[in-house]
C-alpha cells in the first residue's frame, strides 16, 4: 500500500514540477485564494504567533505581515514541488552565495563543519544548492515522516544532487562513521522541542524551548558551526549568507552555541519576517504554562 501511495504521489508531483516557475506562480496565486481566503489554513496559529513575536506592531501592521506571509507560503509550496525537477543550472541562477569563504577555509584544511539553518527563506532549495558547491560532502539531518511513502518522497527530494541524510536520532553515529570524510552537516535548528530535550531561551519576545542536539554534537566533535541564512531577493530568487558562529565549539557550552544561532536567526527574521514559517506551533510547549 505504501509503495502505491509513493508512486501515486510521484505521478501527481512530476507533471506539476516540470512546469516553468512562471506557470507555477499562477498556481501559487490560486493556492493563496484557496488556503488563505477560503480555507483560512492555520490563520489563527499564524496570527497568534505574529502577535506574540511582534508586540510593538499595530493591528494593521500585523494584518499586512500576515498577508505577505501567506503569499510567500504559497510560493514556497510550489517552489518545493519544483525542487523535484529543477535543473542544476537553474538552481545556481536562483540561489546565489554571497560568499563561500566560511566553507572554503575549513575545506582547504580538511575540516568538517556543522551548518545551522532556520525555516527562513527556502531551506529545501538551499539544501540542494549546497550540494552543487565543489566543497564539503553535504549531509542533512531530518526527522523521518510517519508515512513511509511521505518519507521516501522526502529522501528522494533531499538527496537529488548527492546530499546524504542522517535520521535525527542517529545523527552522531552517522557523523562518526563519516569522520574520515570532509563533511558539512546541516541542521534545521529552530524546531520546537519537548521538555525532555529542551533549553529555554528568549526568542522573538517569548520563552522558547529549543533543541541542544546539534550544538552538543558540534562541541563533542569540535566542528565549527556556520549559520546559513537564505534571504528572498524577489519571487523565485534567493541569496545565501554564511557566517561562522563558533570556530572552536569545544571551548563553548552547547547552550552558548544555541543562543548564538537563535540571536542570528532572529536578526534575519526581523529584517524579513514574512519568510519564516509562521504556520508551525513553535511555542506549543511554553505558552499558557
Amino acid at each position: 500500500m505504501q509503495r502505491f501511495l509513493y508512486l501515486a504521489s510521484l505521478i501527481f508531483i512530476y507533471p506539476i514540477s516540470v512546469l516553468p516557475l512562471g506557470v507555477l506562480y499562477l498556481l501559487s496565486d490560486l493556492l493563496h485564494l484557496i488556503l488563505y481566503r477560503m480555507l483560512k489554513y492555520r490563520v489563527e496559529v499564524v496570527r497568534d504567533n505574529l502577535k506574540h513575536s511582534f508586540p510593538e506592531r499595530s493591528t494593521s501592521e500585523l494584518a499586512d505581515l500576515e498577508k505577505r506571509f501567506y503569499r510567500y507560503f504559497c510560493d514556497l509550496i510550489v517552489e518545493s514541488l519544483k525542487a523535484f525537477t529543477i535543473s542544476e543550472s537553474e538552481l545556481r541562477q536562483r540561489l546565489v552565495f554571497e560568499d563561500t569563504s566560511p566553507f572554503k577555509k575549513h575545506f582547504d584544511h580538511n575540516q568538517s563543519v556543522i551548518v545551522m539553518m532556520g525555516h527562513w527563506g527556502n531551506w529545501e532549495w538551499g539544501g540542494l544548492r549546497f550540494a552543487l558547491e565543489p566543497l564539503h560532502n553535504m549531509y542533512a539531518v531530518y526527522k523521518p515522516q510517519k508515512s513511509a511513502s511521505a518519507d521516501r518522497l522526502t529522501q528522494k527530494l533531499r538527496t537529488r544532487f548527492g546530499n546524504g541524510l542522517y535520521r535525527m536520532k542517529s545523527t552522531l553515529r552517522g557523523m562518526l562513521e563519516n569522520k574520515d570524510k570532509v563533511t558539512a552537516t546541516s541542521f534545521l535548528a529552530d524546531q520546537s522541542a519537548p521538555d525532555k530535550n529542551a533549553l529555554r531561551i528568549q526568542f522573538l519576545n517569548q520563552e522558547t524551548k529549543v533543541f541542544l542536539g546539534g550544538a552538543k554534537i558540534a562541541k563533542k566533535l569540535n566542528q565549527s558551526v556556520i549559520y546559513a541564512g537564505i534571504k528572498r531577493v524577489k519571487r523565485g530568487y534567493y541569496s545565501i549568507h554564511l557566517e561562522e558562529l563558533a570556530s572552536e565549539p569545544k571551548n563553548l557550552e552547547p547552550e552558548e552555541i544555541v543562543k548564538l544561532f537563535f540571536q542570528r536567526l532572529e536578526k534575519d527574521i526581523q529584517v524579513q519576517p514574512e519568510t519564516w514559517l509562521w504556520t508551525h506551533k513553535r511555542w506549543k510547549h511554553t505558552r499558557n504554562k
